[in-house]
Parts: C-alpha cells; structure tokens; sequence
C-alpha cells in the first residue's frame, strides 16, 4: 500500500522540500540533485523551481510513475507509470470528487421562506424553514421563495406622484369624464403558493400589476366622477382589492391581495383649473340649498303653529258666539215669558238692570234727594275699598320712582251702590208711588 506516502508527498512541513538532499527514507521519489550536484542543506531558503519540480516527483510517485533512469544526472531520470499506484489514486480523487458532489445538496432555508425542490426540472416538494438536503445538481434543484415579503407595485406612477405615467393613471368614469387615479398595491404569497407563484405563470409579479390596473378600469367606469373623487375612494379600493384576487386566484398565481390603498384621484391637469371652479359652484350651490332649507325648516313649523292657533281661535270664537246668542235667546224668551204675566214690574226690572250696567263705569254715585228723607246711606265700606283698590294699582304703574309725587292720591271715583242701597231706593220709590 502507497496510502502513507500521500501524507508525506503534501507535507509542507518537510525541511528536504526544495533542498534536493538525497537522503530519505528510501520510500520517497528519487530527486535530481541541486547545484551541479552540490546539496543545499545549508539553511538558506528553498528553491522555489525546486519546490514545484519536488510536487511533481511526489504527485507522480503517487500515481504509480517509477524513475527508469539514473537517480543522478543533469537530465533527471524517466518515470514510468504503475497500474496499481495509478488506480488508487484515481479511486482516492473520485471519492474526494463524489463527496464534494454530495455535500452540495446541503443547503439553509431561513424563517418565512420556504424551498421548492425541481427534480429535472420537475416540481418535486416543498421544504420548511430549516436545514435542508436533496440530491445535487442536476438531478435536483431549489429556489428559495419569501412567504413573509410585503411586495409593493405602483400603478399610474413610478416614486412620486410628480412622475406620473398618463398611460396607466387614465381613466375613464361612467359619466364620461377622465380621471387620473394613482395607487398602490401591497400583496404577499399564500402559505401554499410558492409553487403556483413559480410555475403557474412567466411573470406573475407582472400580471398583479396588469390585474391591479384591469380591476382599477372596472370599478371606475361603473362610478361617477364625483363619486371616485370624493366620498368613494374607500368603498373603490375595497372594490378593486376584492376584484383583483378573484382574478388572482383564477390565474392561480398563489399571490394574497393585502391592500390597496389610492394615493391620489384628481381630473386631468389640463382641465383642473376648469374642474376646481365647477366643484366651488356646486358647494355654493349646496350651501344656499342647505341654508333654504334651514330657514324653511325654521319659518314652516313657526307658521304651522300660528295657523292651527288662529284655527283655533276661530273655532273657540265661533263656540263662544254661538252659544252667547243661544244663551241671550234663551233668556229673552224667559224674559218675554215673565213681561206677559206682569208687563209693569218686567218692564221696571229691565230698567233697573240696564241702568245698574250703564253707571258701573261712571265715577258719580247718584242719591235720591227729590223726596227729601233725614236718612242718607252711603256706602262707605264699598267706596273705601274702591278707592284703595286703585291707588294700589296707581302704584303699581308709578313702578320704582321714588322722586314721583307720592303723596298725590287720586280722585274718589264713584262707586256702583250696593245691593242693600238699591233694595232701599226702590223701597222708597214704591211708597212714593
């Protein structure tokens, strides 16, 4: 066996490498001698011609190469090669070969990434997060796909919104108006999709862009212009989201719609100027309407209250005449009633009640003084409290001043006479009679 000479033949360690020393143990490769046949072990530093030409002799005493010439000499001696060395060492450099081969197929997949294994070309497995192992190239092959990556595309614009591309961000609504919609989309893969995003499609990061302006198109030409612009932006994108992963999933392209989000929504900057002043007359617009309605929704109820008031009225008003002249009917027929059973005292009674309403708003007090009597009654209690009755309300009129002429009292006014005095005048007027 020559196995222990491969360990000496790459020894770098050997202090008889490059010194052409011909001593040795008699198992290494014949060397050629050195300076015109002068050893070099005076401990200088190695000959670096020398150093490659010993490699030489070692590699080929390892394949099995035998020196068939002299030992010595300025020519060197010839090698020839032995079948049994020879086959140990290729046996040795094809292991050395096929383990490098083998080791190949390890490989690491980090968290949140997965590893599709082809086999030929083949979709094989899937494999985890992990360390991982499959046959080597070419039988089999992996690529690592990012499950947990928040993927962006921008439609209608490319960093800014200033860089606008007219050719994706145009559209056109239900009410025939262009509009300039700028978005983005945020996807990511499914947890199963890594083969579908691989091999279903040529370029599927593509075709979510394409999917994303398709989806974007629809919604907006089943919209209204002002309705895209201003109140609508939420209820769009979800719309569009949802639009896009139907068709996602259609293509089978394992891409899971996370966002979409419109970053800007405004008319052509051709007519912007023109569009800011029709939006400014639609707002005065609105404006003057919510402020009509404001002042009707404040003048009708006032005057649906003053309304049933006077309705109101006019029907207490009705009841109230109505049953006054019932009520003066009634009593006119009782009186008429009473003047046919004695004409002469109705007819006094009636005299008598009209007078007592024509002096209850007079201030004289009348006294019958054509039959003289020694006896005169007045009513004093009744006179007293009329007179502090109104200088009580004399008060309340002056209010608080205080410089006014307090110690005025008004004039006696006059009183209508009582019910004892007026017994007593007609008394009287019946023993004239």
């Amino acid at each position: 066996m020559r196995l222990p000479s491969i360990t000496r033949i790459f020894n770098l360690n050997d202090s008889n490498w490059g010194r052409g020393s011909g001593g040795g143990s008699g198992n290494e490769p014949p060397r050629r001698p050195q300076n015109g046949g002068r050893d070099n072990n005076s401990g200088g530093p190695p000959d670096l011609d020398e150093l490659w030409r010993d490699f030489n002799r070692r590699l080929g005493g390892l394949f099995g190469r035998r020196q068939s010439g002299p030992p010595g000499g300025s020519g060197g001696g010839r090698f020839s090669p032995s079948s049994k060395g020879a086959g140990i060492g290729l046996i040795v450099v094809v292991v050395i070969v096929a383990l490098l081969w083998l080791a190949s197929g390890f490989f690491i997949v980090q968290e949140g990434q997965v590893a599709v294994v082809t086999q030929f070309g083949k979709y094989k497995e899937t494999t985890r997060a992990g360390f991982q192992w499959r046959l080597p190239y070419p039988i089999q092959g992996h690529e690592i796909v990012n499950l947990s990556q928040l993927r962006t595309i921008e439609v209608g614009f490319r960093n800014t919104a200033r860089s606008k591309v007219l050719q994706e961000s145009l559209m056109l609504t239900d009410d025939e108006n262009i509009v300039d919609m700028q978005f983005v989309v945020q996807y990511r893969l499914k947890e199963n999709g890594a083969r579908d995003y691989l091999f279903n499609n040529r370029g599927p990061d593509e075709a979510v862009k394409q999917a994303a302006e398709t989806a974007m198109r629809e919604i907006v030409g089943k919209k209204k212009m002002d309705f895209v612009l201003y109140e609508g932006r939420t209820e769009v994108a979800s719309e569009v989201a949802a639009l896009m992963q139907q068709i996602m999933d259609l293509y089978k392209t394992g891409v899971l719609i996370s966002t979409v989000a419109i970053q800007n929504a405004q008319p052509p900057e051709q007519v912007q100027a023109a569009f800011d002043d029709a939006v400014k007359a639609g707002q005065d617009r609105e404006r003057q309407i919510n402020e009509g309605q404001a002042y009707a929704n404040e003048v009708v109820p006032r005057a649906s209250g003053a309304a049933s008031r006077l309705l109101q009225e006019a029907d207490g008003y009705r009841q109230r005449i109505v049953e006054n002249a019932e009520g003066d009917a009634a009593r006119f027929s009782q009186i008429l009633a009473e003047y046919r059973k004695a004409p002469q005292v109705t007819r006094d009674r009636l005299y008598l009640d009209t007078m007592q309403q024509v002096f209850a708003n007079t201030s004289k007090v009348l006294v019958d003084t054509r039959n003289g009597s020694n006896l005169l009654y007045l009513p004093l209690d009744k006179l007293m409290q009329q007179v502090s009755h109104e200088a009580s309300l004399a008060g309340s009129r002056a209010g608080g001043n205080a410089g006014g002429s307090s110690g005025v009292q008004p004039p006696l006014a006059g009183s209508v006479l009582p019910d004892a005095a007026r017994d007593a005048l007609r008394s009287r007027d019946r023993d004239a009679r």
